[in-house]
This record gives C-alpha cells, sequence and structure tokens, in this order.
C-alpha cells in the first residue's frame, strides 16, 4: 500500500489518533487528546482534522470526536507496520537500546516503499512484537495483541502481572524504567495501592519494591498472570 498522497505531518497525525484508539480503547478521540501527544494546539488539531476529513481519512464532527475511516486505518496500520519493524531492526541487528529508537524510526517510517518493509519483515522472521511490546502489524494489517492487557493504572486489586509493553516511548521515561532494571516479561507484584494519590507500590520480579505515580502507573502495561 502506498501513501505518497499524505504529507509527514499528517501521517504523524493519523498514527497519533490510531494509538490513542490503541491506549483508551475507545474510537472516538477528543482533540485535545490529539493535541496533548503531539505538544500542539487543539485549534491547530481541528484545522488538520478538517483536511483529513476531506480525504476521508478520518470521520470528524466538532464536539463528538475523531475516528480513523477504514481508508485511514489501512494507512496508520502500513506506518505503523514500518515503524515497529524498524524499532526491531534497529534493537536486534544493529544493539540500539529500547530507548535510543523511536526518534530514528520516526524518521525511517516515512520511506515508501513496500518491496523494502517486506524484505526487512522477512530477514526479521517476521516478529510480532516491537522491543515496546506493541504488535506489529503483518501486510495484511493483522495484529497479534496481548491478551487481556491493561494500563496498570486500572489495577484496582493486589495481584501479580506481567510486564508486556508501554504506553509511552519518550527517552526519559525508557531510561528510568531501565534504572528499575524493569524489562518486558518482567514480574510486577502490585503490594497496595494508596488512595489518596493512586500511586502504587509493587514489587519487580520478587527483588525490589519502589513506588509508582499515577503518571507511571498509567504508561505501564500488564497482563494478569494464570488470567486473574
Amino acid at each position: 500500500m502506498h501513501i505518497s498522497h499524505t504529507s509527514y505531518t499528517e501521517e504523524n497525525y493519523i498514527k497519533a489518533i490510531f494509538k490513542l484508539q490503541e491506549i483508551t480503547k475507545t474510537k472516538a478521540i477528543s482533540t485535545n487528546d490529539i493535541a496533548e501527544r503531539l505538544f500542539t494546539q487543539p485549534a491547530t488539531v481541528t484545522d488538520m482534522m478538517k483536511r483529513l476529513a476531506e480525504k476521508k481519512i478520518v470521520t470528524y464532527k466538532k464536539y463528538y470526536g475523531v475516528y480513523l475511516t477504514a481508508k485511514g486505518e489501512k494507512i496508520a496500520l502500513d506506518i505503523i507496520r514500518k515503524h515497529r519493524l524498524w524499532e526491531v531492526f534497529l534493537v536486534t541487528k544493529l544493539n540500539f537500546k529500547w530507548d535510543e529508537v523511536h526518534d530514528i524510526a520516526e524518521q525511517l517510517e516515512h520511506i515508501n516503499s513496500d518491496d523494502l518493509i517486506t524484505k526487512l519483515d522477512n530477514f526479521l522472521g517476521n516478529p510480532k512484537f516491537d522491543p515496546h511490546g506493541d504488535a506489529i502489524p503483518d501486510k495484511h494489517g493483522k495484529m497479534q495483541k496481548h491478551a487481556d492487557s491493561v494500563l496498570l493504572s486500572s489495577i484496582t486489586k493486589t495481584h501479580s502481572y506481567i510486564f508486556c509493553g508501554v504506553a509511552n516511548h519518550e527517552t526519559r521515561f525508557l531510561q528510568y524504567l531501565n534504572t528499575l532494571k524493569l524489562t518486558l516479561g518482567n514480574t510486577i507484584q502490585v503490594e497496595s495501592i494508596n488512595s489518596f494519590d493512586s500511586s502504587y507500590k509493587v514489587r519487580i520480579n520478587n527483588k525490589h519494591s519502589e513506588f509508582f505515580s499515577a503518571q507511571i502507573a498509567s504508561y505501564i502495561l500488564v497482563q494478569p498472570i494464570n488470567g486473574r
């Protein structure tokens, strides 16, 4: 699928909407949420949504939010597929760390060559997940998502979970997790939840306890162990 008809900026908006839909598990996304994610003004987002609506990439109605059309979803999946495959390549083949690859992949994702991406996918062994735990769409747009994954901030019971992904790829956040020696596949045991500030006391791999603020907890994706 070719996306040359969309600009670099438009592609970033399309991907942001898709990512917000992934995180919130809702269809309609507010312009304020998009503005916050892209560090821009809501009025700027509104102008872009009108432009994308004209191209039938999004459906937009003032005060009711925006969502990707089928055409928009195809474009988003193509961009995301490229981004996540490049991240796998950078980490597994060029030995970049998981906190170093996002910005590089942001540039590489705009390369428009289906043949290159097909060969890259095959070269990497058709990976299902990127270094941050995000599912990689296949050439048909299908993804093998983590079953029952939720944000740590939505957890209301003390229990043990598997760390399966992040909802924030910022370098500083990933480096913070590095200092905790927290990597994908580790066990996070919720020991207590503070009802005042919604912070979490957790034990990592049954070795050391840490306190996560409500904000940090909102960036961490986990899966319940034993489906509980």
